[in-house]
């Protein structure tokens, strides 16, 4: 597992700025909301799934106070039958634990293998905020340099209504 390090690198490397918050561990939203006080970002809710043949994965972000169904994002992605891929998938793709989900996960999948549908609302915020690998931190960063953190990945990603 590739944790904050490589993150940090890649963002500087690319020349992005961010603003970084360390916090007690919070594997879910309801406890990192109370850490985000002073953090002026759109928080973001990421969630890791498989197709049922369990040969494609895919994240789905979206604001962290969307409550998501599942069948109905089935529907509007048209990816077939969705359910959450296990820790193990999890490591092997992002090298993350679960609570740590996140799109700078992306940084350990070297071949690319997972698939990225954002919720198109989110194209409204000046910042967007993630765990940087590290549920024990928040990483706030301006949309236009996020997306340009996206477009290093090399992974596909599509901004979508899924709202």
């Amino acid at each position: 597992m590739i944790g904050q390090e490589k993150v940090f690198e890649t963002l500087s490397a690319l020349g992005i700025e961010y603003q970084y918050i360390e916090h007690p561990e919070a594997p879910t939203i309801e406890i990192a909301r109370q850490y985000w006080k002073n953090l002026d970002s759109t928080h973001c809710k990421n969630l890791f799934f498989r197709n049922h043949k369990g040969n494609k994965h895919y994240l789905v972000i979206v604001h962290c106070d969307f409550n998501l169904d599942i069948h109905a994002l089935e529907k509007v992605l048209g990816e077939g039958k969705l359910s959450f891929a296990s820790p193990e998938r999890m490591m092997k793709y992002l090298g993350l634990k679960p609570g740590s989900v996140s799109p700078f996960g992306l940084v350990n999948d070297e071949n690319h293998e997972v698939f990225v549908f954002f919720d198109e609302n989110l194209l409204k915020a000046e910042r967007l905020s993630f765990h940087p690998n590290d549920n024990r931190a928040s990483l706030s960063i301006a949309l236009d340099d996020f997306k340009r953190y996206m477009d290093w990945t090399g992974n596909r990603y599509e901004w979508r209504s899924l709202i």
